[in-house]
C-alpha cells in the first residue's frame, strides 16, 4: 500500500489530468482582504516539460527555506523510456532563488529531485547516475546532497544498488535509506536488498543507524537541527497477510540520538511511521489501531511517550507537519467516516481543532504549519479543490490573496509555509499541467515595490522565469565501492514509475 499521503496527492493529479478543473470565482473575493495577507503570486516554471513535481517519497518535505529559497522536481521536454515519474518526462532537481530557476543536475543519469533545503540553501534529495539496476530495471537512483554553491555529492549505499536521501539538518547532516548486498524479498520499497536507516556528514560519510528488534530494513526519513533522527524500521522478517502494511513485515517507528534507536511503538497494530520531526525532539506519525483496520495519528516524545491524537469521530487521520511548538496538523475523518478534514492537535492536547473547509467543498488537508501558527492545505482535495491559509480561525481561499490569475488554480497537491509565511505551492493551469508557485507577502519584511498602498499585490509573475541549466563537473562519490559498479549488469528495461511510496504494494 502506497503512504495516504501520496494516494491523495496521485488521485488529485489523475483529476487534472482528466478534465480542466472548475475555475471558480474566488481568486475575486476580496472579504478578507482586511484580516490576512495578500501576496505575490511567482511561477516558478519548469525546464520545458509540463510539470513540476513536489514530492516522490511520500514523506511530508521542507520544500522551502526560510530565505524563500525552494526545491524540488520539474520535467524538461525529454520524454523518459523508463517513465519513472507518472507523466513519463525526465525531472531533475531545482533550486529557485531569487526568480532564478537552477537545473541541479543528476549524476550523468535522467532524473534527479530535491526534498529537504535547509537554511543555507543545501538540498538532499536523489539522482539517477545512468547505470540500470538489475533487480528493479531502473536507472539506478542514488542519495545525493546538493551543496550551496550547487555542487552534488554521490552519498553511495551500503554496497547494494539503491539509496534515498530524505532530509537535511542546519550542520548539513543527511538522513535517508541505502540498500547493502543483502537479498530481501521482503525489502523496504521493493527492492531486493537489505534497505538501511543513513546518518551521513562529510567528515563521517554514511552510518548505518540499525534497525529495531529481528528486523532487517529501515528508512531515516527526518534529522533535527539537534542530530536527532526519525523514521521506520522493520522489527521481524515475516511480512503481514493484513493490514495498512499487508505484504510487509511488522514495522515501528523509531527515534535514534547519540547511537541509540528507540523504539516508539504503536497504537496496537503492526504498522506505524513517522512523519514528522521538530526541533524538541517531538515525533508525529500514524499507526494501526488494535485490530489494523484503522490508523490514528500520534505525537511522541521521551517525557510524555507515545500519545495517540483524537480523530473528530472517525476511524481514521494523519498528522503531517509539526512546529518547534510541538503544534501538528494533519487530516481526520468525520463522523461516520462521511468525509475527511484538517486538523490541528496543539502541543500537549489530544483533542483537535476541525479547521474546516472552503464553502463549496467537501473535504480538507492540512500538510503544514509555521512558528507563528499559519497552517497551509487544500479543499475539495479531490476535486482539484484550492488551496488553503488558514491563520486566527479562519480558512481562507490562497486564491483570493493573490492578483488575477485567470486559468491558474492554486490546489495544494503539496505545500509549506516557512516562518518568514512565505508560501510555496501547486497549481494547475487551464491546459492541465502543473506548476509551482511562490506566494510572498506584501508586508514591510518583503518590500513593497508591487503592492498598493493597502498593502495588496497588485500583479502576478505568471511567466516561467529564464532557467539556468548546471551539469555539475565535480562529482564527489561518497562511498560509492567499485565493486558495487562492477557487478552491476544491464537487463531489458521495463516501465517503472519510480520506487514508489513506503509504505510499497
Amino acid at each position: 500500500m502506497k503512504s495516504r499521503k501520496l494516494i491523495l496527492v496521485t488521485a488529485m493529479t489523475l483529476f487534472a489530468a482528466l478534465a480542466i478543473p472548475p475555475w471558480l470565482p474566488a481568486q475575486d473575493n476580496r472579504d478578507h482582504r482586511h484580516k490576512h495577507h495578500h501576496y505575490k503570486l511567482i511561477d516558478m516554471g519548469t525546464f520545458g516539460g509540463p510539470n513540476v513535481l513536489f514530492n516522490f517519497s511520500g514523506s511530508p518535505n521542507r520544500l522551502l527555506n526560510n530565505k524563500g529559497t525552494a526545491t524540488g522536481g520539474a520535467d524538461t521536454s525529454t520524454v523518459d523510456p523508463f517513465c519513472f515519474n507518472n507523466d513519463c518526462f525526465v525531472a531533475q532537481a531545482f533550486k529557485w532563488q531569487e526568480g532564478v530557476l537552477t537545473n541541479l543536475g543528476t549524476l550523468g543519469g535522467s532524473n534527479s529531485q530535491g526534498f529537504w533545503i535547509n537554511d543555507k540553501g543545501q538540498i538532499a534529495g536523489f539522482a539517477q547516475n545512468g547505470m540500470v539496476d538489475p533487480l528493479l530495471g531502473i536507472q539506478l537512483v542514488h542519495a545525493v546532497v546538493w551543496s550551496e554553491e550547487g555542487t552534488i555529492v554521490d552519498l553511495g549505499t551500503f554496497g547494494g544498488y539503491e539509496s534515498l536521501s530524505q532530509a537535511i539538518n542546519k550542520r548539513g547532516h543527511v538522513v535517508g535509506m541505502a540498500a547493502n548486498a543483502t537479498p530481501d524479498p521482503n525489502a523496504i520499497l521493493g527492492l531486493g536488498q537489505q534497505a538501511r536507516a543513513f546518518l551521513w556528514d562529510k567528515d563521517s560519510g554514511m552510518r548505518d543507524l540499525g534497525t529495531l528488534g529481528t528486523g532487517n530494513d529501515a528508512f531515516a526519513q527526518y534529522v533535527n537541527d539537534r542530530g536527532q533522527v526519525a523514521g521506520y524500521s522493520y522489527t521481524n522478517t515475516t511480512a503481514n497477510s493484513t493490514a495498512l502494511c499487508a505484504k510487509a513485515p511488522t514495522q515501528d517507528p523509531f527515534f535514534w540520538e547519540k547511537g541509540k534507536m528507540e523504539n516508539i511503538g504503536t497504537l496496537g497494530g503492526v504498522c506505524g511511521f513517522a512523519t514528522g520531526l521538530n526541533n524538541r525532539g517531538q515525533v508525529i506519525g500514524v499507526s494501526d489501531v488494535a485490530g489494523d483496520i484503522s490508523y490514528h495519528p500520534f505525537r511522541w516524545d521521551k517525557k510524555g511517550g507515545l500519545k495517540g491524537l483524537i480523530t473528530l469521530g472517525g476511524n481514521n487521520g494523519e498528522a503531517f507537519g509539526i512546529n518547534d511548538t510541538g503544534d501538528a496538523v494533519g487530516w481526520a475523518n468525520t463522523a461516520g467516516d462521511a468525509t475527511i478534514h484538517a486538523v490541528l492537535w496543539r502541543n500537549g492536547k489530544t483533542t483537535p481543532t476541525d479547521l474546516g473547509i472552503i464553502a463549496g467543498y467537501g473535504d480538507s488537508i492540512a500538510y503544514a504549519i509555521n512558528s507563528q501558527g499559519q497552517i497551509v492545505g487544500c479543499s475539495g482535495c479531490f476535486q482539484n479543490g484550492p488551496a488553503f491559509l488558514w491563520e486566527d480561525g479562519d480558512m481562507v481561499d490562497l486564491n483570493a490573496l493573490v492578483p488575477p490569475h485567470a486559468g491558474i488554480q492554486l490546489t495544494a497537491g503539496d505545500a509549506y509555509i516557512n516562518d518568514r509565511e512565505e508560501i510555496v505551492t501547486s497549481g494547475v493551469l487551464s491546459n492541465g499541467d502543473t506548476h509551482a508557485f511562490l506566494l510572498t507577502p506584501c508586508d514591510e519584511n518583503h518590500g513593497d515595490s508591487e503592492c498598493d498602498d493597502e498593502g495588496e499585490s497588485t500583479a502576478a509573475m505568471i511567466q516561467d522565469p529564464a532557467p539556468v541549466d548546471q551539469t555539475p563537473a565535480d562529482v564527489n562519490h561518497g562511498g560509492l565501492k567499485p565493486e558495487t559498479l562492477a557487478a552491476l549488469r544491464v537487463r531489458p528495461a521495463r516501465r517503472y514509475r519510480g520506487f514508489g511510496a513506503w509504505p510499497r504494494e
